[in-house]
C-alpha cells in the first residue's frame, strides 16, 4: 500500500520543474515553519542516510520521484497516509518551486485499520 501520493496539480508543477531542471527528489526533515513542508530537490541534491525513511516513489508521467522523510518526522507520521498537494505562496528558498509562487505542502489521513 503505497504511503505518499500527489495531488494533479502538484504533478503539473513537478512537470515543469523537471522539464526545467531534470530528475527531481522530496524530503521533509520536520522541525516548525518550512521545515515541515516537503522539499524538492534536484535528484540528490539531498543527500539521505540512515536517519531518513524512503515512504516511496511517485510516478508522473514516465518519470519518478522518491520521496523521503527523517526518521524523527516518520515518528509522528507513521500513521498516516501522505497527499502533496500545491498551494499559492512562498515556500523556503531551497525547495525548486519557490520561484514559482506556489509551495508543496502535506495533506494527510489515517491509515485504516486494513493499511496498517
Amino acid at each position: 500500500m503505497p504511503r505518499v501520493a500527489l495531488t494533479p496539480e502538484a504533478a503539473d508543477v513537478l512537470r515543469g520543474l523537471r522539464a526545467d531542471h531534470g530528475d527531481l527528489m522530496f524530503h521533509q526533515s520536520g522541525g516548525c515553519c518550512d521545515g515541515s513542508a516537503p522539499m524538492c530537490y534536484l535528484a540528490g541534491e539531498f543527500r539521505t542516510g540512515s536517519s531518513d525513511v524512503h515512504l516511496g516513489d511517485l510516478a508522473v508521467d514516465e518519470f519518478v520521484i522518491p520521496v523521503w522523510m527523517s526518521a524523527a518526522q516518520f515518528e509522528y507520521w507513521s500513521h498516516t497516509h501522505l497527499t502533496i498537494d500545491v498551494v499559492p505562496g512562498r515556500g523556503s528558498g531551497f525547495s525548486l518551486e519557490a520561484p514559482l509562487g506556489v509551495r508543496f505542502l502535506v495533506r494527510s489521513r489515517l491509515l485504516t485499520e486494513k493499511e496498517l
